[in-house]
């Protein structure tokens, strides 16, 4: 009786993570090699495949829609990470006040948009900024003697009207990470400092953004995965193309390359580049908050 139940131990950790184990190498592993092996393939259908080498490779390096797509991804996600870091932070700092009225409601408030299709906040926000004159935006600058503006159709507004709707639909979501990270930091210290004559501001940038660290670096993680990975809200404002690629992203370009221009092999080739610029995004990113982990 003993020997069964040492053994069971050895094997019940084993089937707990097996059904993980099994989803991953169905839904992911395998999906990802057979997308690598595809990458140098020209498939047309399901039973049409040659193999054509490098020949998509050199294609994505001769593709200026690639470039384009890059260019805009590498833009939104900083404009993202330069807004969704310190503004969430600083709400879930307020948030997290004493005496706060209305915690609870101002907290509901800001997830609300957590919870939101993305499709049907992408149409919303696509209406709002209509180029017509009763578009939201538009009626808002007008009391700013402003003439009506074509948001979605020039570089500069197409890139705005993403990241508004990323702030809107983000904030939320980075504040209750942040918030979470505020609860775990002892109220002794922030005691400790007004005992020493600290004021909110100082309190706040030697006490509270050291702390939130490791909070920091997950959401600046999922953000650049976020980031990289955005489709829905630019598929919904353009479609699988935007004029002039003002708002193509790597996974619209891999969507317009399999579904409208039938070539999965080349979809598959841009794929496995984004697949690597994240890595290497992510390898830089890691080593870069490694040295001022080192410094602190």
């Amino acid at each position: 009786m003993q020997k069964k139940r040492i053994r069971w131990q050895s094997i019940a950790p084993y089937l707990f993570v097996a059904p993980f184990i099994i989803s991953f190498l169905v839904f992911s592993l395998y999906p990802f090699i057979n997308a690598v092996i595809m990458s140098f393939q020209q498939v047309n259908g399901f039973s049409d495949t040659q193999w054509v080498g490098l020949a998509n490779y050199r294609q994505l390096f001769n593709d200026g829609d690639f470039y384009a797509a890059l260019w805009n991804v590498l833009r939104y996600t900083f404009w993202t990470i330069l807004i969704l870091i310190p503004l969430p932070m600083l709400v879930a700092y307020i948030m997290n006040q004493k005496g706060l009225p209305m915690k609870g409601f101002f907290r509901s408030v800001y997830f609300v948009p957590v919870l939101t299709s993305s499709v049907i906040a992408g149409l919303i926000f696509k209406y709002a900024f209509s180029s017509e004159k009763t578009g939201v935006f538009n009626e808002w600058i007008s009391h700013l003697g402003i003439a009506p503006v074509d948001w979605l159709n020039s570089s500069g507004t197409a890139m705005f009207a993403l990241i508004v709707i990323a702030v809107w639909r983000w904030l939320g979501t980075n504040m209750i990470y942040f918030l979470s990270g505020l609860q775990g930091i002892s109220p002794e210290l922030y005691e400790s400092a007004s005992m020493d004559g600290a004021n909110g501001f100082q309190k706040f940038w030697y006490i509270t953004i050291p702390l939130l660290k490791p909070i920091t670096i997950y959401v600046l993680t999922i953000s650049i995965m976020a980031g990289f990975s955005m489709f829905n809200e630019s598929y919904v404002y353009w479609g699988a193309q935007s004029p002039n690629n003002v708002g193509t992203t790597l996974v619209t370009l891999i969507y317009k390359a399999a579904f409208t221009n039938g070539n999965f092999g080349y979809s598959c080739t841009l794929g496995v580049a984004l697949f690597a610029i994240v890595v290497v995004v992510n390898i830089i990113q890691t080593r870069v908050m490694g040295l001022f982990k080192d410094e602190g």
